[in-house]
């Protein structure tokens, strides 16, 4: 029996849309996406960071007298976060939107991927976390994402993206000043 072309374009079509990433879509209330934050109590206090929000923009804090955690499920309140942008200082610095896009595009792939197991690596070094953020609007909750941790604790997200994107990270890290 002959095989219709349709048929063999049909499954070609099919096992290609399988593979491909899931397209991540911003909700207009997501204003963060992604969080650099170094931690480190051994050596007084020390919290820096910067957060990239929904429009591109590079925040950075450091040692915030109010800052909002994630709980320990990552979780942090639509409040809680814009509390934490309304302590930042705008940097100047603009992600473009054709990258912008890009990274965040990443989000929902890390974030439905597991993370490997955490060690402990080094003493008194502190702690950098790479985290991306999923919001829901049924709740207004963030939920982060660890990307990769490192320093006194190490782990890294297993997906594919995650090395771009803490490379990415690293990057606008080295061209702002964030202490």
């Amino acid at each position: 029996m002959k095989q219709s072309p349709y048929i063999t374009i049909f499954l070609i079509s099919v096992l290609f849309l399988a593979g491909c990433k899931k397209n991540y879509v911003i909700s207009d209330r997501q204003r963060i996406l992604f969080q650099y934050e170094y931690i480190n109590n051994s050596r007084g206090e020390q919290h820096f960071g910067f957060l990239i929000d929904n429009t591109g923009n590079v925040l950075t804090y450091n040692n915030p007298v109010a800052w909002n955690f994630p709980d320990k499920d990552m979780k942090l309140s639509s409040v809680h976060a814009d509390e934490n942008i309304e302590g930042c200082t705008n940097t100047g610095k603009i992600i473009p939107p054709q990258e912008l896009s890009k990274f965040s595009g990443y989000i929902e792939n890390i974030a439905s991927s597991k993370v490997s197991a955490l060690k402990n690596s080094d003493t008194d070094a502190g702690t950098t976390q790479f985290i991306c953020y999923l919001y829901s609007e049924s709740n207004g909750e963030y939920k982060g994402t660890v990307i990769k941790m490192e320093g006194d604790h190490t782990c890294e997200n297993l997906n594919f993206y995650s090395k771009k994107v803490t490379s990415w990270m690293k990057e606008i890290s080295d061209n702002i000043s964030i202490r």
